[in-house]
């Protein structure tokens, strides 16, 4: 049970907490996503081709808008599932930045903020979440409304097999370096693994609760930073090679599943 008189509610330590992310997530996504070709001139190392900061600053400017939400919602159940995503990419971020230090532009000011951004938040994300889960109950009002069963089914199946992936993947990026449908490194493969695992850890947490209001706002920041991703596919088409299967079995698959998640809100919103 809640503890008494909390019911659930987001506390204000999260909300600051929200607060303090947002900036550092805006700057990003300005950055990455506005300038991807002069991130040697602008961010903490370069990244070439333009394609993978695009995906970077797609992932930070959907997330400026989910911490927004955090720092507006009342009711924690409704961003929760999301911070256990975001802890796992941080403590991938975290490692990749150890691994690959010697990648790093670090006269620039913006390596300091991401080392600082990625030694915090690995204990903080989770730390709030352990902290303001005990004010939900988790328990369904009687005419809440529900996510169907297959779609429970099916979220979670994607979620664990793209958070499989993303750990094999981190841990061998080898094994996407020469098939990935644009040019990547050691290190952005390993970057890019850490956001398949944002992505796999929050489609298979999500499920777990029934409520729709739980997923109502991951949805939403989905449906903004496919979007985004799918736009940057069209700004630097150069970037793919066509005749790579992967090209399309990726572009594709994002396609599809921004499709996909539309029509479920739609659903739930309307139906």
């Amino acid at each position: 049970m809640a503890p008494s008189g909390r019911g659930g509610q987001v506390l204000p330590i999260t909300r600051w907490v929200a607060r303090f992310i947002i900036p550092f997530l805006a700057a990003a996504f300005l950055v990455l996503y506005g300038l991807p070709s002069q991130t040697t001139t602008y961010f903490a190392w370069t990244i070439r081709p333009e394609m993978t900061p695009i995906v970077m600053g797609a992932g930070y400017g959907a997330g400026v808008y989910f911490f927004y939400r955090v720092s507006t919602v009342g009711e924690w159940h409704t961003v929760a599932p999301v911070f256990l995503g975001i802890a796992t990419f941080t403590w991938l971020m975290a490692i990749a930045t150890v691994l690959h230090w010697e990648n790093f532009n670090h006269s620039h000011f913006t390596f300091d903020l991401w080392v600082f951004l990625y030694a915090v938040t690995p204990v903080l994300i989770p730390a709030i979440w352990a902290l303001n889960r005990r004010t939900d109950p988790g328990e369904l009002e009687g005419d809440e409304l529900r996510l169907p069963q297959v779609i429970r089914v099916l979220g979670g199946s994607l979620g664990a097999i793209v958070t499989v992936s993303a750990v094999v993947l981190f841990i061998a990026p080898e094994l996407m370096v020469g098939v990935w449908p644009w040019t990547v490194s050691p290190f952005t493969a390993r970057i890019l693994a850490g956001w398949f695992a944002l992505f796999g850890v929050v489609n298979g947490v999500v499920v777990l609760d029934q409520r729709w209001s739980a997923a109502r706002i991951l949805v939403q920041s989905q449906i903004l930073g496919f979007t985004m991703v799918l736009i940057g596919v069209v700004r630097v088409w150069t970037n793919f090679d066509p005749s790579n299967v992967l090209t399309w079995g990726v572009v594709g698959g994002m396609a599809l599943y921004l499709i996909a998640i539309l029509l479920l809100y739609i659903r739930m919103e309307t139906g």
